[in-house]
């Protein structure tokens, strides 16, 4: 089993900077002094003394650091960079699975080093281990935060049970911007939402860090990497403070106060300082003033690159300006591990520094647990049973069932019958990679034709044909793993149209694969590729249903899909459940109530974009696409093809006129905003209900809507309900230009409807 590990240590030695490889990753056990074996095994008569109170964690560790050399400290610092293991030189190991792997490499740092500390082992569990979920941005569109949680739960029970104990997740950038590729692995546009999806993923994954199947958060990426200029990955971010506390750092602050007991630094740069070395962002901010009490790591090489971004001239000064910046544990780059003696020795740290970033570590493998049992995690028995078990599956396709969007539904093409023939057609008809980025040892394997054939049953008879390559660049469809047909576009076209002839409707399965997003995937353009394009125009040619099913990873522009294509359910990539799910919808067995948490734009012109956006002093008035001399586009309107919130079902609901407890509040009373939804379509469904604030003036201009709260309903066929939110003071309060935190006097407006949009309001004055 050994072997094993070195062979996956091998292999993320390829990813790794020159710097890095110039040196050698060494865990000897020929090299272990016996009488410092002694010492360990004395050492951990404290282990058993563990205490849940912080004093007496606050004690241990002390007691534990006051033993450990300068080397042992720097070590602790190190994520899987330079160093020996049995000399205590490492104290994380990054991308290593399975339990009796992990147990053998535990077992080296505890058994064969001086002072028997245990490891963490990290692994990239983004949205569900085995049991893969949604991915993060269609998770969002369920709008179901305890469904949320619990897929974060049981993406810790299967990683815990692995011998994983540490997730890079959950990923609560905000973006206006689908260009970025790693919108896919963030919960969209909007912070109120955003923030209560961080603090349930924190919640799921953590609980109370005191259960075997606990693992512990990092938060990232701290902080605005969503906001990256022109959409492009690991670009330069330039905003006021004024955005960065209202827009951008909300998800981050409810994390923090959510209990997250790590945090990963971002790759931009903010205010011109890159945040692996921005001790504003990283002490005065994050420590100072939010009060963390976690640990800080740099993402993938992060300390290294700062020489890249022009702020350091070597390794050692890089790594000198990351620790006293704030951040405590090195990812990779080796700039910890292989220089900070060095800079101790030359006075250009302090062993105080290396200390409070070594207590800082020590602490969250406290609170694991790991030091009373650093086998924690490491439980064959766990492995068998707790794994892609049918109830974790269950909620894998509850979930995607609840993320899915209706976008389009002429002529109620949805939902379809069971009889007849189907023609499932598309590049990804026959993909069994869709599960979508980030996915961790995926047992599923069922494309979207295989799941219509288990959901349809033996009276639907469904073809395929693949119609078209992902594209017509090969190199291209190499990159993002698409499969590639040899044949020629014209034999791919002829072949489809041949099998849509023999077919009642036509299901077009197309858009991204699921490696066109997540890290380094930005596109200029987010177009459905032409040749899918072409294929899609000839199929709604031949005069037959077609149902566009779009796989994708971020919002695309879908203007002529819009305005041609009967029916469009979005299914973005829904996770191990995710081809049956899309059947349930289809079929009708599930009524989507999926609502869209990112805009979709008409034009790539119209990125970077919010519906939260500030107004102008020339408005464009609503409902015109141009007028002279106000802030709009000569070629499209300023509207979002689908606006945020946005989501159909396949019955209708009808929402009454807002109506407000009082017409007056003070800043110690509440005002309750009630309508009434009523369900007048043929269909039982689930409906989200949206509440929006508009101030009206203020000492800043503020934005034109704010979602500020919802409630996911269930409505049978006919039945009403009637809705309330409790709107309080501190739901009016934001950071001003001077960043003080302030609920203003005046008139404020309320909107409630069923998206951003499709809205009603009536006013109240705050005294």
């Amino acid at each position: 089993m050994k072997y094993i590990f070195w062979i996956l240590i091998g292999g993320m030695f390829l990813l790794m900077p020159e710097s890095v490889k110039a040196r050698t990753f060494q865990a000897n056990s020929d090299e272990i002094n016996p009488s410092s074996l002694n010492k360990k095994k004395s050492h951990r008569k404290m282990f058993k003394e563990k205490s849940d109170t912080r004093e007496a964690m606050d004690q241990y560790i002390s007691t534990l650091m006051s033993k450990m050399t300068i080397d042992e400290k720097i070590g602790q610092l190190n994520l899987w960079g330079l160093g020996d293991i049995t000399k205590g030189q490492i104290g994380a190991i990054l991308g290593l699975r399975g339990e009796k792997s992990i147990k053998e490499v535990q077992e080296t740092a505890v058994e064969k080093s001086r002072l028997g500390i245990p490891l963490l082992f990290a692994e990239n569990v983004v949205h569900g281990y085995q049991t893969t979920f949604p991915i993060p941005l269609g998770l969002s569109c369920s709008w179901d935060i305890k469904k949320i949680e619990e897929s974060a739960h049981i993406a810790a029970i299967e990683a815990s049970a692995d011998g994983i104990n540490w997730t890079f997740a959950p990923m609560v950038d905000i973006s206006h911007d689908a260009r970025w590729g790693r919108v896919a692995e963030g919960s969209g546009e909007d912070p109120y939402l955003g923030s209560l999806i961080a603090a349930a993923m924190v919640k799921g994954f953590q609980g109370t860090l005191s259960s075997d199947s606990d693992i512990l958060a990092c938060v990232k990426h701290f902080a605005l990497y969503g906001a990256v200029e022109a959409g492009r990955d690991y670009n330069t971010v330039d905003m006021s403070r004024y955005r960065m506390y209202n827009e951008y750092f909300p998800p981050y602050k409810a994390a923090v106060d959510a209990g997250a007991g790590s945090i990963m630094t971002s790759f931009n740069t903010i205010n011109g300082v890159p945040s692996t070395a921005n001790k504003w962002l990283l002490t005065d901010l994050l420590r100072n003033q939010w009060h963390y009490q976690g640990f800080v790591t740099t993402d993938y090489t992060a300390i290294s690159e700062l020489q890249q971004h022009g702020l350091a001239g070597d390794l050692q000064q890089a790594s000198v300006k990351a620790l006293d910046a704030g951040v405590d544990m090195d990812m990779v780059s080796a700039g910890f591990s292989g220089t900070l003696k060095k800079s101790l020795q030359e006075g250009k740290i302090t062993e105080a520094q290396i200390d409070n970033a070594c207590r800082n570590v020590l602490v969250a493998k406290y609170k694991l647990g790991l030091f009373s049992d650093p086998y924690k995690y490491c439980n064959p028995v766990r492995t068998k049973k707790d794994i892609y078990t049918p109830e974790h599956l269950a909620l894998s396709r509850t979930l995607a069932d609840e993320s899915y969007v209706l976008l389009k539904n002429e002529n109620k093409l949805l939902p379809l019958p069971r009889k007849g023939t189907i023609a499932v057609i598309g590049p990804l008809a026959n993909d069994k990679q869709i599960n979508g980025m980030w996915s961790i040892n995926p047992n599923s394997e069922c494309s979207l034709v295989d799941g219509l054939k288990d959901v349809a049953g033996k009276s639907v008879s469904v073809l395929f044909a693949q119609g078209a390559n992902l594209m017509d660049d090969r190199s291209y469809v190499g990159r993002v793993g698409g499969i590639w047909d040899n044949r020629s576009s014209e034999d791919l076209l002829a072949e489809a149209l041949k099998v849509a002839g023999k077919s009642d409707v036509i299901i077009a399965a197309l858009g991204e694969s699921a490696n066109m997003s997540g890290e380094c995937t930005s596109r200029s353009q987010i177009d459905i590729p032409q040749s899918q394009e072409k294929l899609l125009k000839a199929l709604v040619k031949t005069g037959k249903p077609v149902v566009l099913v779009l796989f994708n990873g971020r919002p695309l522009i879908l203007n002529w899909e819009k305005a041609n294509v009967p029916a469009i359910l979005d299914v973005w990539f829904g996770g191990s459940e995710a081809a049956r799910a899309i059947g349930d919808v289809l079929f009708g067995d599930v009524n989507p109530s999926g609502k869209l948490t990112m805009s979709f734009p008409q034009n790539v012109g119209q990125l970077p974009y919010s519906y939260m956006h500030e107004n102008t002093g020339r408005p464009l008035p609503k409902g015109q696409w141009f007028r002279k001399f106000c802030s709009d586009y000569l070629d499209v309107s300023n509207d979002m093809l689908y606006p945020f919130g946005y989501g159909l079902s396949y019955t209708t609901y009808t929402y009454g006129k807002p109506e407000l407890s009082s017409m007056q509040m003070d800043g110690h009373g509440s005002i309750v905003a009630s309508v009434k939804v009523t369900n007048t379509g043929e269909y039982d469904g689930d409906e989200i209900v949206q509440m929006y604030l508009h101030q009206q003036t203020g000492r800043v201009a503020r934005p034109v809507k704010e979602l500020k709260g919802f409630q996911r309903i269930h409505l049978k066929s006919g039945e009403s309900k009637r809705v309330s939110f409790t709107i309080t003071p501190d739901m009016l309060k934001y950071y001003d230009n001077q960043l003080r935190y302030i609920a203003e006097p005046g008139k404020y407006d309320v909107m409630i409807g069923t998206n951003s949009e499709d809205l009603q309001s009536q006013s109240f004055e705050f005294k």
